[in-house]
């Protein structure tokens, strides 16, 4: 199993100081946390993209350009690229020049997106926000499969036999497309043979199945081999149960309760987090064993390929997110392999 990272670049306010970072302090951590994930074995990072205050990630092909100077092993994806709000020509050529800095390590993840704010930014009518993912995901894979792009579309330009360059180092350019709880978007993503990532940040784990199965319907059925499946997820790890939940909470808490008063949620109790950092909750938050035990348990149930952590749910201060990037990649990491290839061989 593929093991990594994800996030969206938040800067919230500490929860202790009340203060945020400088921009430039924030992404200069993230250089730095990316850079010990790659040294310490991790294998995937992804950057989300938001046009938010709170997060520093309107542009992740620029950072994670920016990564792939400091890095040498460690794959480089979006996650997600909000295809809806975006030009697909241009997301191709900036994914292939982040191919060619990385010497092969980009891949691209598309999705609709949690949040509607680029829509009306970059003049799109929400009316059509699921046509737009639609069609432009079409044109991508188009442009992805063909170096002359002949093209005819309803929300997009029509385009007539035109070179899109650069091309990747990749013989094809990864392309995963990240799914909520739509059953329709997972079997469309199987029948079009593309991997799937499945955002688990809520409910029960045995919840999300179906659209695994729906997955692989769909390859199944329009003729493709199995294809990868990732899950991905909030967490944090420290050395003990209590110390990872009384580190996250506060992060945690701001975060979701901003996004809460926005959507009709509830304040987040310590009660409802704790529940949801147990073994069937959605967030993966504990100690090396408890984490191990829980993407273990998950993988029981699904099978997956990938799994993706999200440590920075709102502001963790720096030094104890750096622990946990090298727990999950020293401790979590090698024990997760070892079990699976056993398994495997068994």
């Amino acid at each position: 199993m593929e093991l990594g990272l994800y996030t969206f670049v938040e800067n919230t306010p500490d929860p202790e100081t009340g203060q945020k970072l400088y921009p430039s302090e924030r992404l200069s951590n993230l250089m730095e946390e990316i850079e010990l994930a790659d040294q310490a074995g991790l294998d995937v990072v992804g950057i989300g993209e938001h046009h938010r205050e709170e997060y520093i990630s309107s542009a992740p092909s620029v950072i994670l350009a920016a990564a792939a100077s400091r890095t040498k092993n460690i794959r480089l994806s979006s996650a997600v690229t909000v295809l809806g709000s975006e030009e697909p020509v241009r997301v191709f050529q900036q994914y292939c020049t982040l191919d060619l800095l990385s010497n092969g390590r980009a891949e691209i993840m598309v999705g609709r997106g949690s949040f509607i704010e680029s829509f009306p930014l970059f003049g799109y009518d929400l009316n059509n926000y699921d046509e737009l993912f639609e069609e432009k995901l079409q044109q991508l894979l188009q442009i992805r499969e063909n170096e002359r792009l002949n093209w005819r579309g309803k929300h997009t330009p029509d385009v007539e036999n035109r070179g899109v360059y650069p091309r990747p180092l990749q013989e094809t350019l990864p392309v995963w497309r990240a799914v909520g709880g739509t059953p329709k978007s997972a079997y469309q993503t199987g029948a079009m043979g593309l991997p799937m990532a499945l955002a688990i940040i809520g409910g029960f784990p045995e919840q999300f199945k179906p659209m695994a199965d729906l997955h692989r319907r769909g390859a199944s059925e329009a003729g493709h081999d199995k294809l990868p499946l990732s899950i991905n997820s909030h967490g944090f790890i420290a050395e003990n149960s209590q110390d990872a939940l009384d580190t996250a909470f506060p992060a945690f808490k701001t975060t979701m309760d901003k996004i809460g008063r926005e959507r009709g949620w509830p304040p987040m109790s310590r009660g409802q987090f704790e529940a949801s950092c147990t073994l069937r909750g959605a967030n993966v938050v504990g100690s090396p064993q408890q984490v191990i035990d829980k993407i273990l348990y998950q993988h029981e149930i699904f099978g997956h390929d990938r799994f993706l952590l999200q440590m920075s749910v709102g502001t963790i201060p720096h030094k104890k997110l750096l622990r946990s990037i090298e727990l999950f990649a020293t401790e979590v990491a090698p024990a997760i392999r070892k079990e699976i290839a056993a398994k495997s061989e068994g």
